[in-house]
């Protein structure tokens, strides 16, 4: 199982020092931010995720600088990762986002559509799809447990047409043992790991 320090909102000192204790794996929500500490930590060995909800506009920046993006959902998406991989660079590892719970307010493909998208990454040879990302509801009674588990089978069941399909990207500081009861391969962790985020800076009065 791979740990995600979720890195977002965090300096880049905040990454030196957790990598320092030997955390190699970042994921990042806001592309700019994140672009940021890329280029100041770039002599460190680190594997960059994006994990945030991508616009159109900012697919070249991510296809050229992360490793693995977890938050594909439509095709459009992916065929601008594939167009913009840099030839240099190993495939893209991608998971596809699932609303796994159908909120209108989350973004992510719904269950019953995955199996059409996954099977349109045999188009994409600059993408190597490695599974599924999820989050669920954060008011679930049973801390996701039902949501986690359906995000499994769906994975199971690609995996008769596509084996080598690995990943379960599912789980986050609240609810990631059940994630991990259910199967995570990736668990993403911001709180658990740096402490509690500072607060936002109110606006000074004028």
């Amino acid at each position: 199982m791979t740990l995600l320090a979720v890195s977002k909102t965090r300096s880049a000192g905040d990454v030196a020092a957790l990598a320092d204790q030997g955390q190699y794996h970042f994921g990042e929500n806001y592309l700019q931010e994140a672009l940021d500490k890329i280029r100041e930590l770039a002599d460190r060995d680190l594997t960059w995720h994006f994990i945030g909800p991508i616009q159109s506009n900012k697919t070249r920046d991510i296809a050229a600088h992360f490793h693995w993006v977890h938050s594909v959902d439509r095709a459009r998406i992916a065929e601008r990762l594939n167009a913009q991989r840099p030839e240099g660079l190993a495939p893209l590892n991608v998971c596809i986002q699932v609303n796994v719970d159908a909120e209108d307010s989350k973004s992510g493909v719904a269950l019953a559509d995955v199996p059409a998208l996954a099977a349109r990454f045999q188009q994409w040879p600059r993408l190597r799809l490695r599974g599924l990302m999820a989050i669920p509801r954060a008011d679930a009674a049973d801390g996701g447990r039902d949501a986690f588990r359906r995000l499994a089978m769906t994975l199971s069941q690609l995996r008769n047409t596509m084996p080598a399909l690995d990943t379960l990207s599912m789980g986050m500081s609240a609810d990631y043992p059940v994630a991990i009861d259910e199967g995570a391969t990736i668990v993403r962790l911001g709180t658990a790991l740096f402490g509690p985020r500072p607060p936002k800076a109110s606006n000074p009065a004028v």
